[in-house]
């Protein structure tokens, strides 16, 4: 995600290894490479130059622990002051007062309406809110009445429209009314946006807000357009005092400006990030995951949140009883797979995983590993659950049945012996508990 950012980031911590402690010349030089890596990805002249001090003072202040290099020290200065830049804690939507209007505000292209449905369908799921109503008052943008309407049958939430009106306050004012007799639980309006801030536009979402008196007001901003969206955020929060930002594009070769200065130029936090173009590609926006990723260290929170909403807790611990027995089949293997299928795609989710995402293993082929699949899916349910000897006759139906050659069948019986066969002779299984973080969902 943030490739070129990493890459130089990882580049001055490296230059510090070896050292024998923290000085005031090689954190100097640290700092100014920081500096130079954080103008580079667009973070905002003011942001780098708070972050650029509080950096050499922690640095400096700071004794080194004989259990860790000056560079992993420097590191974890450099993780910490991060996440205080991003507001240090996770803030969510306000859902206290029921029912609750969110109005969501930007320029044109920024992904507004988009938003709009993501932002019900996520909010959905999570239980907090049962029964949404989307409202189009971009009334300005050719086909957003349109594109809305679409996107709440895709999730099933219902969007208030007045054919052949031009008046968005109107439509709020009727929303609101639809509201409240259909008794919704949240209303998420979207506003139209223009190609530059003008007055026209910021009357109109002041008038739409005064008649809405909205919970939240998110700006949603372009994370591709670096410092522009940042400033034109904190132009909209002077004007109609916003509650927080939705940051869209981060799924792409994004520099990293916007995530890290837009809450201090701002003053309101970042409150959800837009991954992807899929519907579900909307996700918290916690700033110790971004400083993660920003600093190459994966995704282990949204991995993990991942995790918990595709894969059932009961089979998850049934599966760690069964690998530490050495006892999972491959009717257990495939079970995870399909749960992996949904989670998204293999790629994204090693990504998510700590040092992963600069590996070269990254470029995989995640046709192989729907192949495994296939394969399981052709053998019977005793070869799944192993009540049968997986001998040769059977190999070759079971590759002609998924469409692989025998000898990527006998490939797969052969690692997973190697695997059963790993955990089986492991002689302390609490150790590698330990390794691995303990359970999913302890």
């Amino acid at each position: 995600m943030f490739g070129a950012l990493t890459n130089k980031l990882q580049g001055v911590f490296s230059k510090l290894t070896g050292k024998k402690k923290l000085t005031e010349e090689n954190i100097g030089d640290a700092v100014n490479e920081v500096r130079l890596a954080l103008l580079e990805a667009d973070v905002n002249y003011s942001v780098t130059k708070t972050l650029v001090k509080q950096l050499k003072e922690k640095a400096l202040g700071e004794d080194v622990f004989k259990s860790v290099t000056p560079g992993q020290q420097f590191i974890k200065i450099v993780h910490d002051e991060l996440i205080a830049l991003m507001g240090g804690l996770e803030e969510g939507i306000n859902l206290d007062n029921k029912p609750t209007v969110i109005m969501l505000c930007g320029l044109q292209g920024s992904g507004k309406t988009t938003q709009c449905a993501k932002l019900a369908k996520f909010l959905k799921k999570t239980g907090k809110v049962t029964k949404p109503l989307l409202a189009a008052c971009d009334l300005q943008r050719p086909a957003a009445v349109d594109q809305l309407k679409t996107l709440g049958q895709q999730i099933g939430v219902p969007v208030f429209t007045i054919d052949g009106e031009t008046d968005p306050i109107r439509v709020a004012r009727e929303a609101l009314k639809q509201m409240k007799e259909g008794e919704h639980d949240l209303l998420i309006v979207d506003t139209a946006g223009r190609l530059h801030i003008d007055e026209e536009l910021m009357q109109q979402l002041e008038k739409i807000k005064a008649v809405l008196n909205p919970h939240e007001i998110l700006f949603v901003a372009n994370a591709a357009t670096g410092q522009d969206a940042v400033n034109i955020a904190a132009e909209f929060n002077k004007q109609i005092a916003l509650t927080g930002s939705i940051l869209t594009m981060l799924d792409g070769n994004t520099r990293g400006g916007a995530a890290i200065s837009i809450r201090q130029v701002t003053g309101k936090p970042l409150k959800f990030e837009g991954i992807g173009e899929r519907i579900d590609d909307i996700q918290p926006f916690n700033p110790k995951s971004m400083a993660d990723r920003i600093l190459g260290m994966g995704d282990t929170i949204n991995l993990v949140r991942k995790a918990q909403e595709h894969m059932d807790k009961e089979e998850v611990e049934k599966l760690e009883k069964k690998i530490k027995t050495a006892t999972f089949t491959y009717e257990d293997y495939l079970k995870q797979i399909q749960a992996v299928k949904k989670m998204g795609s293999i790629k994204s989710l090693l990504g998510m995983l700590p040092g992963m995402s600069q590996m070269p293993a990254m470029d995989f082929d995640e046709k192989e590993f729907f192949k495994v699949e296939a394969m399981i899916l052709s053998m019977t349910p005793d070869e799944r659950s192993e009540k049968c000897e997986m001998l040769n006759p059977r190999r070759k139906r079971i590759a002609q049945g998924s469409g692989t050659k025998i000898e990527d069948v006998n490939k797969l019986v052969k690692s997973f012996k190697q695997a059963k066969q790993f955990f089986k002779n492991m002689p302390n299984m609490k150790q590698f508990e330990k390794m691995m973080g303990g359970s999913l969902w302890r």
